[in-house]
């Protein structure tokens, strides 16, 4: 599939914004922050949550939750507040979803997801 970036915008509960790089991880569940990011933001952790790695480590992190500007769209969803050693921004499929957005991985773009009622 390859490795995709889109840019969107976060904004923490005291209004402050910051433009953010994500890496799209269509495996991962939540949004992660780096801690530059989210402290920027002044987020505040809401609850501790397990998360399990790709090769199987598990790790403990705090989570919050932030408004996300995405594709013009947006929503609140989940974060996961980075740590050292974290990495980079990444773009869970929570967020997509609280957004009403999926990843097209032909055009490597966000679009809006076809919504049914049933």
């Amino acid at each position: 599939m390859g490795i995709t970036y889109v840019q969107g915008t976060v904004r923490g509960p005291t209004g402050k914004e910051a433009v953010v790089d994500f890496l799209v991880d269509s495996g991962a569940t939540y949004s992660l922050l780096p801690g530059p990011v989210w402290r920027k933001l002044e987020l505040e952790p809401k609850r501790r949550m397990s998360f399990r790695m790709a090769d199987g480590t598990q790790l403990v992190r705090q989570v919050s939750e932030c408004l996300f500007i995405l594709a013009g769209e947006a929503g609140h969803a989940p974060v996961v507040l980075g740590e050292p050693g974290d990495g980079q921004a990444l773009l869970g499929v929570v967020t997509l979803e609280n957004l009403a957005l999926v990843f097209n991985p032909f055009s490597r773009t966000l679009q809006p997801m076809r919504m049914l009622l049933v």
